[in-house]
């Protein structure tokens, strides 16, 4: 397939990069750091941990606008 693609420049030093050290072509280069990105995005070390701390706040939220009341009050 033939598509012309725009890149930005530390992605073209990263091709240019694969190039030299390992002889291959513009398109091997491209493919071989497109499929390296595909192969991490699915890897444990990157998913999201969602971190939560106590605020010793504790408001029912289930009518908003009391709840929006109380907060008012607050500040």
């Amino acid at each position: 397939m033939r598509t012309t693609v725009r890149l930005d420049p530390d992605v073209a030093s990263a091709v240019a990069h694969l190039r030299e050290s390992r002889h291959v072509s513009f398109s091997g280069a491209i493919n071989e750091l497109a499929r390296g990105g595909l192969d991490r995005s699915g890897s444990p070390s990157d998913s999201f941990v969602q971190r939560t701390t106590e605020l010793g706040l504790h408001i029912d939220v289930s009518n908003i606008a009391d709840a929006l009341e109380y907060l008012d009050g607050i500040s």
